[in-house]
């Protein structure tokens, strides 16, 4: 996989010939790439493009470099938070506006009810269910911190037991936030009150069972921040 590069960019060549042989197997997480000397002779080319390379496998999340007497780059698994920046970073440059973000939670979230209703445990139920007590005791308290809110959305997709799906809907923790903080901005005396009784009902729902319900509580919820949010733009 490390032979010569000769044609197009060359870092971006070496990139490429990192990424297939992941795909391919050929590299797994927690392996270590040959040290940038050897690299440069494999590739034949200088050190400085392939340290832009490694820059850039960086960058992605797929390797991580580590310093040290046993440092070098080792390929990692991407984390959720590196699509989430890119979603957030959209929405911060208004390519995508908190209301786009919350349509597309929309269908993310209420398309994956039927499997959290077929797959969701006791522990889940308990997990949701303290995440809405400890919503509830804020809301007495007149501060109800949004970050609650983007627990409970991680984990009823947690509870779903599909890895890609988790990752999916975590991905979003930092643009979700972002659009919450815009919606408490909005009606700040009222927010979470009706998303943490929303909450409630949905878990409910899913103890019982009843995907009907469960979707139906969570197109409502999202609906209405949509909503909001959407009011609130074309009022700017």
């Amino acid at each position: 996989m490390f032979h010569r590069v000769t044609t197009g960019r060359i870092s971006e060549e070496i990139v490429d010939r990192v990424k297939l042989a992941i795909r391919d197997g050929r590299l797994l997480p927690g392996d270590r790439l040959p040290p940038e000397r050897e690299l440069t002779e494999r590739f034949g080319v200088s050190r400085m493009s392939v340290r832009d390379a490694l820059r850039i496998l960086e960058a992605s999340g797929l390797v991580e470099i580590r310093v040290g007497a046993r440092g070098g780059a080792f390929v990692k698994a991407p984390g959720s938070s590196i699509v989430g920046e890119g979603i957030a970073n959209m929405v911060m440059l208004s390519t995508a506006s908190a209301a786009d973000v919350t349509e597309a939670r929309r269908v993310l979230e209420v398309g994956i009810v039927p499997i959290v209703i077929a797959r969701a445990t006791e522990d889940d139920l308990a997990s949701l269910d303290d995440i809405c007590t400890e919503s509830k005791a804020a809301l007495r308290t007149g501060d109800y911190p949004v970050e609650l809110s983007a627990r409970f959305h991680v984990a009823f997709a947690r509870a779903s037991h599909n890895a890609a799906i988790e990752l999916l809907v975590e991905s979003l923790r930092g643009p979700l936030l972002m659009s919450l903080e815009r919606a408490k901005e909005i009606d700040p005396k009222t927010m979470g009150v009706s998303g943490v009784r929303e909450h409630a009902a949905l878990v409910r729902a899913i103890r019982d069972r009843d995907g009907d319900r469960a979707a139906s509580v969570m197109s409502r919820h999202l609906d209405r921040t949509a909503r909001r949010l959407r009011g609130a733009s074309k009022a700017r």
